[in-house]
C-alpha cells in the first residue's frame, strides 16, 4: 500500500465516531457521581447523613467503635445494678425472717426473767406454808412474820421490773387511775377524796396496768 493510501486510511479511521448509546450514558453518569459521593461529596459536620445528591455517607469508624463501647459500659451498669437489687432483696428478706422470729420470741418469753425473779418467792411461800403445818397453827406471829416478808419481797421485784404501785388513799379521785366503787359521806375531808382502797392498782413505766379500786368521800347531807 502506498503511502498516500495509508494516509487517507487513517484518516478515514480517525474520521468514524461510535453510534449513541443513552443507557451507557447514564450509568457512566451515575458511576462517576456515586464516586465523586464516596471521595468527598457528603457533609462531614453531619457524618450517615444523607447528602445533597441524595448519598448517605459512611459513618466514621471511630465513632462507631465509641458508641460499641458506650453499649458495652451500659450493660455491664445494667447487669451490676441488677445483681445489687437481688443481693438488697435477698437481705430485706432475711431480715424480715429475723425481726419476725425475734418478735415471736418477745411474745413468749419477754416475761421470762420476772419468773426467774419471782420463782425465789414461791420457794419461800412454799417454805412458809409447810412451817404453818408443821407447826399445827400454834406459831401464828412466825407465819404472819414470815408472810410479810414475802410481801416486801414480791413488792421489791415488781419495783425491780418497773411495776409501781398508784398511791390513792388520801388522794384525789382521778378517773385515769382510780374506779370508783362507791360513795361515802365524810365531812373530815374534801369532797371526792379517796378514803378506803379496795383493791390496789398498778403501773407499768407509766402505763396503766390496773386501775385502783377506792371508795370517795362526799359531802354528807345536811
Amino acid at each position: 500500500m502506498s503511502r498516500k493510501t495509508r494516509s487517507e486510511h487513517e484518516e478515514g479511521a480517525e474520521g468514524q465516531t461510535l453510534p449513541a448509546n443513552p443507557e451507557l450514558e447514564a450509568a457512566l453518569r451515575e458511576a462517576v457521581e456515586s464516586f465523586g459521593t464516596v471521595a468527598g461529596g457528603a457533609d462531614e459536620s453531619n457524618p450517615g447523613e444523607p447528602t445533597e445528591a441524595g448519598e448517605l455517607r459512611l459513618a466514621d469508624p471511630v465513632e462507631g467503635e465509641f458508641i460499641d463501647e458506650e453499649i458495652e459500659r451500659l450493660r455491664e451498669e445494667l447487669i451490676q445494678a441488677r445483681d445489687q437489687h437481688l443481693r438488697l432483696q435477698a437481705d430485706f428478706e432475711n431480715f424480715r425472717r429475723r425481726a419476725l422470729k425475734e418478735r415471736q420470741e418477745l411474745q413468749q418469753y419477754g416475761h421470762e426473767n420476772l419468773v426467774k425473779d419471782l420463782l425465789s418467792t414461791v420457794d419461800n411461800l412454799d417454805r412458809a406454808i409447810q412451817h404453818a403445818q408443821q407447826s399445827d397453827g400454834g406459831d401464828l406471829e412466825s407465819l404472819l412474820q414470815g408472810v410479810e416478808m414475802l410481801q416486801r419481797e414480791l413488792l421489791s421485784i415488781l419495783e425491780n421490773h418497773h411495776v409501781s404501785e398508784i398511791e390513792a388513799l388520801g388522794a384525789v379521785f382521778d378517773p385515769a387511775v382510780h374506779e370508783a366503787m362507791a360513795q361515802a359521806p365524810d365531812a373530815s375531808v374534801p369532797p371526792n377524796t379517796v378514803i378506803d382502797v379496795l383493791q390496789k392498782g398498778y403501773q407499768l413505766r407509766g402505763r396503766l396496768i390496773r386501775p385502783s379500786r377506792v371508795v370517795v368521800a362526799r359531802k354528807p347531807d345536811e
